[in-house]
Formats: structure tokens, sequence, C-alpha cells
């Protein structure tokens, strides 16, 4: 076989479509890969410093958070998809959206909220000495420290566990559960010995994202004092200015990310569930009566007390009371700013996703199963870790492109990496996952029929994706857009390390007021984040109960 057959047997068909896809997963895959080529680079004095005597703290540290939020969200979120899916109770038909509104709420503003509430002047403290008279020992209220950094965490991230299994138990056939009730077993052995069992691969799943979005987090490690290898990240670069060690750290916590992945694809893979028949009937739910309906009750409402309304009740009362001391001007265009942004780089995620979306749909070769596997690689990996990978790009690009600089008379050696330019890059590389998903969903549920009827009518395929595929999905392109758009708004580690100098988002103004004890200033970019945010769930969970 000749080499050009090969390569069209690898690509099934060279055309546009293959070549443009071929550059977004290139584009995608390079700041990974710059990070892992740097890592075999010699050693300086700094990085040796911080193998021998930080290393294991950070490591150890990091460790034992993942373990105790691993274990933490999976109790809290599998009990509450399986309360939700099973039983029918008061106030059930608010509670299943509503216990995904702490997603609304990033880590970061949670952490400032809590410990605005529980220090010496908050509200809690305040109140027992001034109604009671109660004076208290300062430690029972400490919450930043590691199990306080646990619960916020928990608090905030356990949704995308709830999330995903009550979505498969919904889906999950009543008789298995019906013959368990019919045997004898009580709900307790039927939810450790069959719901437990067969919703591994969902809770595995949610588990997973928690561990991500962890991993990724600065914001509340850096707020509480905590070290991890996501500060440690920060402080090398910035605080040592040692860039080469900050690439070194930066791929240790690769290392981490592509291990749990393994131990994931491992625990994914090992057991299946499924069907044996087509004939399938969602669970219905045992409604509730007297004790056991308050109990769920307030086991629910609690979680979503804390996880949700305390924190947003306090932003509120924040808002009011700091309404007027934030300037007008600079604020509207920290807004501004914000929404342009977000929507920049939603935009990118969409088309680079409608494009490798179709292309992978149609293809059934070699390269469209690796493009599918790279698309999602960015959305596993720590923002701090991409900011790294992109930066020395863009370095590299500035010092090639330093000749055409001097032609067209910028003075300017670092344009590129100066730039907007290259924090929208990173967000593409970060949040593509999030809109190749909803996209690729949108295609698989149309499938294939109207694209090959257009085809055999003699439409080529840009003219049948722009005249049929594009209008069957356009509700999932609007839920990647959106997806896309309020992933962007909250993220604080690549945006706090690649914004444009005196260039300031909602995000990174919450975390510059919160870090400088600003408490009440913070909270008129936060809520504005929260409400933006709770307002689009509560609008993508609208549509996908009517889907």
């Amino acid at each position: 076989m000749s080499t050009i057959k090969r390569i069209q047997k690898l690509f099934i068909h060279i055309n546009g479509w293959s070549m443009l896809t071929f550059l977004f997963v290139l584009i995608v895959l390079l700041p990974n890969l710059t990070i892992l080529l740097q890592l075999f680079s010699e050693p300086n004095q700094n990085w040796e410093h911080i193998k021998t005597y930080m290393l294991q703290e950070y490591l150890v540290t990091t460790f034992i958070m993942l373990a105790c939020l691993g274990v933490l969200t999976i109790v809290i979120g599998v009990s509450l998809a399986w309360l939700v899916s099973a039983y029918d109770f008061p106030m059930k038909r608010f509670l299943k959206w509503g216990l995904i509104l702490p997603l609304a709420i990033p880590p970061y503003i949670g952490a400032y909220t809590y410990h605005g509430l529980l220090n010496y002047t908050g509200i809690i403290q305040t109140t027992l000495r001034d109604l009671f008279a109660i004076q208290v020992n300062q430690k029972y209220f400490d919450i930043m420290n590691i199990p306080g950094a646990i619960f916020i965490f928990t608090m905030f991230l356990f949704p995308y566990v709830f999330m995903i299994t009550r979505a498969f138990l919904a889906k999950q056939s009543a008789s298995i559960i019906e013959n368990a009730r019919l045997l004898g077993s009580s709900s307790f052995e039927i939810f450790f010995r069959i719901v437990i069992p067969i919703s591994r691969v969902a809770i595995v799943g949610g588990v997973s994202l928690v561990i991500l979005e962890f991993l990724n987090d600065y914001g509340v490690v850096k707020y509480f004092g905590i070290q991890t290898l996501s500060t440690a990240i920060f402080q090398t670069w910035f605080g040592l200015g040692d860039l080469e060690s900050a690439i070194k750290l930066a791929g240790t916590l690769m290392a981490i990310v592509l291990f749990l992945l393994i131990i994931e694809k491992i625990l994914r893979g090992r057991k299946k569930y499924s069907s044996t028949t087509t004939k399938m009937r969602p669970l219905q739910p045992i409604k509730l009566t007297g004790w056991k309906a308050g109990i769920t009750l307030f086991y629910c409402g609690g979680i979503f007390t804390f996880a949700f309304l305390i924190p947003f009740a306090q932003l509120v009362i924040w808002v009011f009371m700091a309404y007027d001391a934030v300037p007008y001007q600079e604020f509207l265009k920290i807004i501004k700013n914000s929404i342009f942004v977000a929507s920049v780089g939603s935009i990118a995620i969409v088309i680079i996703a409608l494009v490798i979306g179709n292309f992978t749909r149609l293809n059934n070769g070699l390269f469209s199963k690796i493009s599918e596997k790279f698309v999602i690689l960015g959305y596993s990996i720590p923002g701090a870790v991409i900011a790294i990978g992109v930066l020395t790009i863009f370095i590299g690009l500035d010092k090639f492109l330093r000749s055409f600089y001097d032609l067209l008379g910028i003075n300017q050696t670092l344009t590129l990496s100066t730039s907007l330019l290259l924090l929208c890059f990173a967000y593409v590389i970060r949040f593509l996952a999030i809109g190749y998903n909803s996209i690729e969903a949108g295609y698989a549920k149309h499938g294939n029929h109207y694209t090959e009827a257009s085809r055999m009518l003699g439409m080529t395929m840009t003219q049948t994706f722009f005249k049929v595929d594009l209008k069957l999905i356009k509700s999932a392109v609007f839920s990647a857009f959106i997806l896309s758009w309020v992933e962007i708004i909250k993220e604080l580690p690549l945006t706090l390390i690649l914004r444009p100098f005196n260039f300031e988002t909602l995000a990174t103004k919450a975390f510059q007021y919160a870090g400088n004890e600003m408490i009440q200033e913070a909270a008129i970019p936060s809520i504005i984040i929260v409400v933006i945010s709770g307002i689009f769930i509560f609008f993508l969970h609208y549509i996908m109960e009517k889907e």
C-alpha cells in the first residue's frame, strides 16, 4: 500500500474538514506537549530546593484533600441522587434542580463568604456577643484550614456527583429495584447492594469531575493559606520569578491528573451493568409520609441551605452594604471585560467543536477516534498547567516574530504573550471539552440520516452542514455556548496568570477584593457571577427536562 493510500485510510478523506480538525487538535495538544518536553530539562537550584524540602508537603496535602473530598462528595451526591430519584417528599420538585445550584457559586466565592460569616466580625459571632453576651473561642469558628477547605469544596462541588448519578438512575430500569423490594430487601440493602454497584460508572464520572475541579482550584487554597501544588506553581512563578521550576511543578500536577484518569478508566471498565430487555420503565418514586418525609426533607434541604442559600443570602446582604463603595465606571468596565472574553472564547469553542464534531461523526478512521480523545484533554488538565504551556508557546512565537515586529515598527517584543489573544486561546483549550460534549450529543441525537439524504441529493459536505446539520442541532449549539460562557466567567487561575496588565474580570476582581479583606466589596462581582450562572443552570435544567 502506497504512503498516500495509508494517509487516506487514516483520514478517510483529506479535505478542508479533516485539515481543520488536525489543526485544532494540534492547537489543543501543543501546550501540554510543551510542558511534558520541558520536564526533562536540566533542573536549577530552586527546583532542587523545592524537591528536597517542599514537594513532599505539597503532595501529601494535595492527596489528603483529594481523598477526603472524594469520599464526602460521593456520600452526599449519591445519597441525594437516590432520595430524589426513588422517593417523593415535600419540595422534591424544587430540590431536583435546587441541589444543582451550588455549581453557580465558584468555590473561591464560597470560601470568603463562609469566612466572612464565621470570623470575629461576622454575623454569627456578632449575634452571639450582642444578643446573648456569649464570647466564643475563635478556634471553633476558624474555617481557614484544611478541614475548612474540604468543607468548602464538598459543598460547592458535590452537585457533579449528584447530577450525573441522578441522570443515570432516572434512566435505569425500575424492574431491578422492584424485584429486590419483592424479595424482602430493605431500603438500605437496596441502596448498598444494588444502587451503588449499578451506578458505579456514573459515580466515578462525577467524582472525577470533582477531583479535576479541585486540582484546578487556586482561589480557595490561596485564600486559606494552604500549600498545594496549585499554590506552589503560582508562588514559584510570581514569587521567585522561576518559570522553569513552575513548569516542573506543573508537570508533576499533570502526571497526577493522568494517573487519576488511568485509575478512573480502570474503575469504569472493570464491571459493566446493562439491561437484558429493551422494555425499560423509569423508576417510580415511593411517596414518603410522616417522620420519614420530614427527615428526608431536612437532609436534602439542609444540604441546599449550606451549599447555596446561606452563602447567597450573605452575598445579597453585603451587596446592599457596599453597593456605593465600588466606582461605577470601573465596575462597568470590568463587566464589559468579562462579557467580551467570555463571548469571544465561547464563540471560538463552539466553532471548533462544530468542526471537529462534524468530522468525527462522519469518519470512523483512527485519526477520528484519536481526535475525540484529545479534544477533551484540556478539561482534565488544571488551568495553571495550561497557562504555563500556553505562555511558553506564545513567548516562543514572539521571539520568532521579533524581526517581523521590527519591520512593522512595533517596539514591544512580547506582543502576543501580553495580549487578550493569549487569554482567549487558553480559555478555548481549557473548556473545549464542555462545548464539544454538548455538540457531540446533539449530533448523536439526530444521527446521520438527514446528512446522508442531503449528500445523495447532490449537496457538498459544507453545504449540508450549514443548510441541514446546523439547523438540527441549534439547541446543542446554544447549550455549548452557554455552558462555555458560564465556565469562562467563573474561571480564576487562567485569568490571574494570563490577563494583560490592568485587565480585570469579575472573577479576578472578586478575588482581589477578598484578598485585600474587602469582603463586602467582593460581594458585588460575586453576586453577578452567581446570578448569571444560576439563571443559566435553571434554564439548561428546564431544557433537559423537556427533552
